[in-house]
């Protein structure tokens, strides 16, 4: 009964009506949209890090990673039994070193890996970012594949002379000439201006050590969600290594995961209040308007319960009509622009430049839409608390009186 009488009470004044539930719809598609697209964003830099970067896990000789020290690698038969763990899909060997890059124009500092391609491209998609030339499929003996970026500041292509010079695990400096096979580009100018890579055997026979050796072992699971909890099982399995999961390898990409979750339920929260607040003066109006009907109510014996009640239900039946019509409207909109893709190019150098992809596709998952549909009725059942405390305190006696 109540639930009739506060539905009739709301379209009593439509227009008023109809402006709160559009300044609610318009607040909920751009909490929902805003919310997607923070989602895709992020959850776009987080795959393109994870997949084209760091892989899920990588593992290090103790101490390492500190150090930088090319002697401490490992040895063939080092990590015996790690393909033979379930979780683990694939792997990489890789040998290290810092090296400089030197065209016949100019020379930058870059970070070498020397892999077996095939491998490789097991545990990373990065062959898949290649744009020219090829992925080690070509008959030069020596084969580098480099950074787009890195291409334009050394002024080469491909089948240009690059030389790269280092030092060996011995510290004698050494070096060699490579023929570029392929560039690649990817979302992160960043990374490919420093990334070179070439293969372990090459780099091996310069560095003096085995192409059996490596400096880190990729690894890609079947579940990059229990990279954490794998780390710590492989670090106890191999007491002598330093087992990182991607959060470690690049710490800003979970950063950005933490961060963004936040952003979304704070944007959405400011929304609320900004939203309650109307809602709050124009349910007070509406109370006000009324004093003589409610205290006729309560004259004739409605308790003053009911009377709360009606007024919170008339609050969260208004706030609730227009934010599901906006969470609606913004989910439409999502997923329609989840295909096309909003495309940011006109900023995409400062974009790429911190390793976004200036296409960027919302993304919404069932948990945020329910989130935001729950925050909307408790933001309804907050806003009704003060009128509704209002009508309670009314007198039938005094109440009746009001012209």
């Amino acid at each position: 009964m109540l639930l009739k009488i506060a539905w009739r009470n709301i379209w009593r004044s439509p227009v008023r009506s109809w402006i709160i539930i559009a300044a609610l719809t318009v607040g909920m598609f751009a909490g929902v949209f805003t919310s997607t697209f923070i989602n895709g964003w992020m959850t776009q830099r987080l795959q393109d890090g994870v997949e084209t970067e760091t892989g899920h896990l990588q593992i290090f000789r103790d101490g390492y990673q500190s150090s930088r020290e090319l002697s401490l690698h490992f040895k063939k038969g080092d990590l015996k039994g790690l393909k033979n763990q379930p979780e683990i899909q694939a792997t990489s060997r890789r040998l290290i070193v810092q090296a400089m890059a030197a065209s016949a124009e100019t020379a930058r500092g870059v970070r070498v890996f020397g892999a077996d391609p095939e491998a490789e491209a097991k545990v990373l998609n990065l062959h898949k970012e290649v744009e020219e030339g090829t992925w080690f499929d070509s008959p030069y003996s020596r084969q580098v594949v480099i950074g787009r970026k890195l291409a334009d500041q050394l002024q080469i292509g491909i089948r240009s002379r690059l030389v790269l010079r280092f030092q060996d695990v011995d510290g004698t400096l050494t070096g060699g000439a490579f023929r570029v096979v392929g560039i690649y580009k990817t979302n992160n100018t960043a990374f490919d201006g420093t990334h070179v890579w070439v293969r372990n055997t090459d780099l091996g026979e310069l560095l003096n050590v085995s192409p059996q050796d490596f400096h880190s072992m990729v690894v890609r699971l079947n579940n990059s969600d229990e990279a954490m909890s794998m780390a710590k099982t492989l670090e106890k399995q191999f007491p002598d290594s330093d087992v990182l999961p991607w959060k470690e390898l690049s710490p800003e990409l979970g950063y950005l995961t933490e961060l963004g979750n936040t952003y979304l339920y704070i944007f959405v929260v400011i929304i609320l209040l900004a939203l309650g607040f109307g809602i709050v003066n124009t349910m007070l109006m509406v109370v006000l308007e009324r004093v003589r009907e409610i205290g006729m109510l309560m004259s004739v014996g409605m308790a003053r319960w009911r009377v709360f009640f009606m007024i919170v239900l008339e609050t969260v039946m208004l706030s609730s009509t227009g934010g599901l019509i906006g969470i609606f409207l913004g989910m439409l909109t999502v997923w329609q622009l989840g295909k096309s893709g909003i495309d940011l190019s006109v900023w995409s150098t400062g974009l790429t430049e911190m390793g976004f992809n200036p296409i960027v596709y919302p993304e919404w998952d069932a948990a945020l839409v329910i989130n935001i549909a729950l925050m909307v009725v408790a933001a309804g059942i907050l806003a009704s608390l003060y009128p509704a405390w209002k009508a309670l305190k009314l007198n039938p006696s005094e109440a009746v009186r009001v012209i």
